[in-house]
């Protein structure tokens, strides 16, 4: 059975695992509004398959009501869909760092973020080694 929750052990919150993801040897690649950087690091027993950072620059919404609603979006559209990708890394024994970019200065409805979290998600099963 598929667990749709999104706890605290699966949100990167470790400064020198962002500064590795943003430093150099990451992947990316758009699905505008948003841009997924990804990374594979070591596994360790106690932590998820898959940790995830989202951000919504102030430059895109100076209001923070904006920036959070975004961030919601995003985080419910992978929290329903995470099952896709992390499925695929418990058969290879793979961990992942990822994080997700808005791009856009607009907007969007949630079934238009979710479609696209989906594509990023798919997108990134499909380049896993």
């Amino acid at each position: 059975m598929v667990e749709y929750t999104l706890g605290k052990k699966e949100r990167l919150n470790s400064k020198t695992l962002i500064e590795r993801l943003f430093s150099g040897g990451s992947k990316s690649f758009p699905a505008f509004p948003l841009r997924v950087v990804y990374m594979s690091v070591e596994p360790v027993e106690e932590d998820m398959a898959a940790s995830i950072l989202i951000s919504v620059p102030k430059k895109r919404f100076k209001r923070a009501v904006k920036r959070n609603l975004v961030k919601r979006q995003v985080r419910e559209a992978y929290r329903k869909n995470k099952h896709l990708l992390l499925d695929a890394l418990a058969s290879r024994n793979k961990r992942l760092i990822i994080a997700f970019i808005w791009l856009d200065n607009h907007i969007h409805s949630s079934a238009e973020v979710e479609e696209k979290v989906k594509k990023l998600l798919f997108h990134i099963v499909e380049r896993l080694e």
